[in-house]
């Protein structure tokens, strides 16, 4: 048998003693638990493991319709981010039209899985572009499939909220500090986050945190200037709460002549 074989039949066996470990801990329903942790994910988790890359799963921050994110602990102590894309379940409807003009990915003949797996590597990828340019996002560690792992942003009580829940004490300079960090997206990092709004925005010592950078897209992308638009409207949507007010289209025109 090849050492794959025997690491996969050593795994397997203990997978339903991990499997009850795991559920106690995160207290998920027993249907949810497992259309996120499947048996390849259990592995994937296991080799993470044993490669020391996390020591346990804590507890769940988010659950999703498309990832499950969990807090986990290193084998240093340290707190981290582990985001599991679910593999069983078609959550991703729209999946191509974030992947496809993309040269960074090869997207032909994959099925439902492999997408998946393409998905989570490109949340990496476009993480590691945010990170070098110096715009306030998770740092990511390891990509192994649909296991993304990464800082965790929060303290030991808590992560740090959404932004939609977030006790603002100077919205003015948070909605200012947004708009910044997308045009250094957009001038420096050459991404679009495409889907940026109060959900995937974390505040953290009244500071923001970008998240949720899977269906990024680089600007040559055919939909980049819409996904940009749709960005750019939504935040200055949700700060009118607040009562500031932007003029959408001079904020995308100005940002497009940046580029230019």
């Amino acid at each position: 048998m090849s050492s794959d074989g025997f690491l996969n039949e050593k795994w397997l066996k203990k997978i339903d003693l991990q499997s009850q470990k795991l559920l106690d801990r995160t207290g998920l329903d027993r249907k949810t638990f497992e259309q996120v942790f499947d048996t390849s994910t259990l592995l994937d988790l296991g080799k993470l493991i044993s490669d020391q890359i996390i020591d346990i799963i804590d507890f769940p921050i988010s659950t999703g319709k498309e990832a499950n994110i969990f807090r986990a602990v290193s084998p240093e102590k340290k707190f981290l981010a582990v985001k599991i894309y679910r593999t069983s379940t078609s959550t991703f409807k729209h999946i191509s039209e974030y992947i496809k003009g993309d040269p960074r990915f090869r997207v032909s003949n994959k099925n439902r899985r492999e997408w998946v797996f393409e998905w989570a590597k490109k949340e990496y990828k476009n993480l590691e572009r945010l990170n070098a340019v110096g715009i306030p996002a998770p740092h990511p560690l390891k990509r192994l499939n649909n296991i993304l792992v990464m800082e965790y942003i929060g303290d030991a009580r808590r992560p740090a909220p959404m932004l939609k829940d977030a006790v603002l004490k100077n919205p003015e300079k948070i909605f200012n500090t947004i708009l910044s960090y997308i045009s250094l997206m957009y001038t420096k990092a050459k991404v679009v986050h495409a889907d940026l709004s109060a959900y995937n925005i974390l505040i953290y010592r009244q500071r923001p945190i970008l998240i949720d950078l899977g269906q990024g897209v680089l600007l040559g992308h055919p939909s980049a200037p819409e996904f940009l638009q749709r960005d750019i409207h939504n935040i200055v949507s949700y700060f009118l709460r607040y009562d500031i007010k932007a003029d959408e289209q001079k904020l995308y025109e100005r940002l497009i002549k940046k580029k230019t």
